[in-house]
């Protein structure tokens, strides 16, 4: 009984989230976007959040190229270390790892932030002020998501397959000329595009749980707490799960394969 009753509680969670989801899309097609609100989320979601994604490239770039030069060394593939770090980094570990990382440190704050105004009777009060919490609240995060997550992406590769080379050429001793060239030679654009196209899936995910875990927030301060536990929790196996089913799709899409 107990399980059905989580099994039904989920459904009909995933149909609210559904119902809002298209709500927002609604709102960003229709209408004006508030544009301090937007610039005021791009700050806190991009700006503040690069230290962390940009440690987190570097480490990954780093680890990896380790990793991989100590069993390629073993058949002595040593310079086709950086092809591997940059396709992974590009396709796969920049993406996921920039989006859990932004789970944590936005998707929390979001949930936590909104669900203090639902606690609090704020969301009531802006209903009562003919202001729609989804177009008020919601739009704006995730536009600032989505505009936000594939440029931090971006910056997390980069870092990435910088931290990377500096490894394997100063401390591994792999040649830089073979290390670039067989990265250039096996790293294809679509590689990029696959990346970026994740990134903006897990922005709008990271998003969207986050916003509705917030307004379905009940319970005062212990609700807020769970909404934000609950929130980063089901964002971060979204992106999990959602990256397997992506990399499928996106590699049979682009490379037939």
């Amino acid at each position: 009984m107990a399980m059905l009753q989580g099994i039904t509680s989920g459904l009909n969670g995933l149909g609210e989230l559904i119902l809002m989801a298209g709500e927002a899309i609604r709102s960003v097609r229709y209408r004006r976007p508030n544009w301090h609100d937007l610039l005021v989320q791009l700050h806190f979601v991009g700006v503040k959040s690069q230290s962390v994604v940009l440690t987190t490239g570097a480490a990954t770039g780093m680890v990896l190229c380790a990793q991989t030069f100590f069993q390629f060394h073993k058949v002595k593939m040593d310079t086709a270390t950086g092809a591997v770090v940059s396709v992974g980094m590009s396709s796969e570990l920049g993406p996921v790892l920039a989006a859990l990382m932004l789970t944590g440190r936005v998707g929390g704050a979001m949930a936590a932030e909104l669900g203090t105004m639902k606690v609090t009777e704020q969301i009531d009060a802006l209903r009562t002020l003919a202001t729609h919490p989804v177009d008020y609240l919601v739009v704006p995060r995730l536009m600032a998501l989505l505009l936000a997550a594939p440029l931090l992406t971006a910056q997390s590769v980069v870092i990435g397959i910088f931290a990377s080379y500096l490894v394997g050429t100063r401390l591994l001793g792999i040649d830089g000329a073979y290390y670039l060239a067989n990265m250039v030679k096996f790293t294809s654009p679509l590689d990029v595009v696959t990346g970026l196209i994740k990134s903006l899936m897990f922005g709008g995910i990271i998003a969207l749980v986050s916003c509705y875990k917030g307004l379905d927030t009940r319970g005062g301060a212990e609700g807020v707490g769970r909404a934000t536990t609950e929130a980063v929790v089901v964002s971060s196996i979204a992106i999990l799960i959602s990256n397997f089913f992506l990399t499928l799709f996106l590699t049979r899409l682009f490379k037939g394969v």
